[in-house]
């Protein structure tokens, strides 16, 4: 089966949700734009979008409308060539309604997961969980005569796993888009034990069409993303219970978060990464890395308490912060929550207090933003951080072993072939988390 006749019948499993509602986008854009090449005109595209009720649906099809539109407007040059024989399509406006129409024309939104028994391409993008995805992909298996190929968006559950509980033969690849899909430009791709090499070309292939940045990991739970992340997240908790030896567990969590932020020209600080991705994702993701690993325990009883207080981050349906570990006004820090008070502690009460414990930063320091775009960012990052190899300033000390334990991780990731190389590591770091460098380098040699 050709590359296009394996997108004329896909379906989207949990497709409203956040990492659904942005692989449908993308797909949906990628079949419409096959179905109006002239050598598809009189084949059938279409894409189901399956989730649990009309409510959800209705929204992602206004989502979808919106930022079809948005889409458009970006590529009218190209459109006008894609509808040069419609000579009712003059003005701009025209050629952008067209498109939308034809793109939305491919999507069906549905709450019935047995039209994808008759579908050739799965994406799959529900629940974390091992036991709900290997039930309804064994489901689908049983009803589906066609031998589909499945594509899970899992950050964590070993492929091998999945393919073997719901026999799926190896018709199953780890297609690991990171949030927000529509955006972010890392796919992680993950094959199986026994996942037949025509999937993995054909994914290959369609994440090359989307114009993102495949980088292939070893069938290890977590994977590359996760496993530096949940290890990151769990030494900087760790680094945080050892300061309460000398300051409050509010005080602690700033001067970590500050630190893992500003001392290491990161976009957020680690706190303020595990309230983004989820308090309770982050404890549930260690939860199935857990068990397939022999030397370490990926486990914090800190997450664990938040989630009993019912305080988990996350976002909300537009993208917006979630108050977690930290308070947000804006999308901006202000304040910490306070285990026993079991309220939020305002940074106005111990910023200057902390900020004084830490130290100035080296003068040649630059935020994440003045530095991560810049042509000569090297060259930046390697005079700050030998400026900050001579220092001994308490901040000073907790980013240099920061940075060598988030360079220990990314190493081990490779020794135990998790990842092919040194720059698939530093590649996810870099374009997955939008860190200024990967870990895996010799500024602080």
């Amino acid at each position: 089966m050709k590359y296009e006749e394996r997108l004329q019948n896909v379906a989207v499993l949990g497709a409203a949700g956040k990492m659904g509602s942005g692989i449908l986008l993308l797909t949906a854009l990628e079949m419409a734009d096959l179905s109006l090449m002239p050598e598809n005109k009189d084949k059938t595209f279409a894409l189901y979008a399956i989730d649990v009720s009309t409510k959800v649906l209705a929204d992602l099809m206004i989502y979808i409308r919106g930022q079809l539109v948005k889409a458009a407007e970006k590529k009218t040059i190209q459109l006008r060539k894609v509808y040069e024989d419609r000579v009712d399509l003059v003005e701009n406006y025209e050629i952008v309604d067209q498109y939308v129409f034809d793109v939305m024309n491919v999507i069906r939104p549905v709450t019935r997961l047995e039209v994808a028994y008759e579908c050739s391409l799965i994406f799959e993008a529900i629940k974390e969980d091992p036991a709900l995805k290997v039930k309804i992909f064994s489901q689908i298996e049983k009803n589906n005569p066609n031998k589909p190929w499945y594509c899970t968006n899992t950050s964590s559950i070993p492929i091998t796993q999945l393919d073997k509980e719901a026999g799926l033969g190896g018709r199953i690849l780890g297609v690991h888009f990171y949030n927000p899909p529509a955006v972010q430009k890392l796919v992680e791709v993950i094959r199986g034990a026994n996942t037949q090499d025509d999937v993995n070309a054909f994914a290959l292939e369609y994440i090359k069409k989307l114009k993102k940045v495949a980088v292939p990991s070893n069938d290890f739970a977590g994977f590359i993303g996760n496993g530096h992340f949940m290890r990151d997240a769990l030494y900087g908790i760790n680094e945080a219970k050892k300061l309460t030896k000398d300051m409050s567990w509010v005080e602690a969590v700033y001067c970590i978060n500050k630190v893992s932020q500003d001392y290491l020209v990161r976009p957020m600080g680690i706190f303020q990464l595990i309230d983004y991705v989820g308090i309770d994702v982050c404890s549930y993701i260690m939860s199935v890395m857990n068990p397939h690993l022999k030397d370490e325990d990926l486990h914090s009883d800190y997450l664990d308490k938040m989630i009993s207080l019912g305080v988990i981050g996350g976002q909300y349906a537009s993208g917006a912060q979630k108050d977690g570990i930290l308070k947000y006004d804006k999308g901006t820090p202000v304040a910490i929550y306070d285990m026993d008070k079991k309220d939020y502690v305002p940074f106005s009460g111990y910023q200057g207090k902390c900020d004084q414990w830490l130290g100035n930063l080296p003068s040649s320091w630059k935020p994440w933003k003045s530095v991560n775009f810049e042509k000569t960012k090297n060259e930046i990052l390697e005079k700050y951080f030998g400026d900050l190899k001579g220092m001994e300033t308490k901040g000073a000390e907790l980013a240099k072993a920061y940075h060598y334990r988030s360079g220990e991780i990314g190493r081990k990731l490779v020794s135990d072939k998790v990842a092919f190389t040194d720059n698939d590591v530093n590649t996810v770091l870099l374009t997955g988390f939008f860190h200024a460098f990967g870990p895996i380098n010799n500024f602080l040699k």
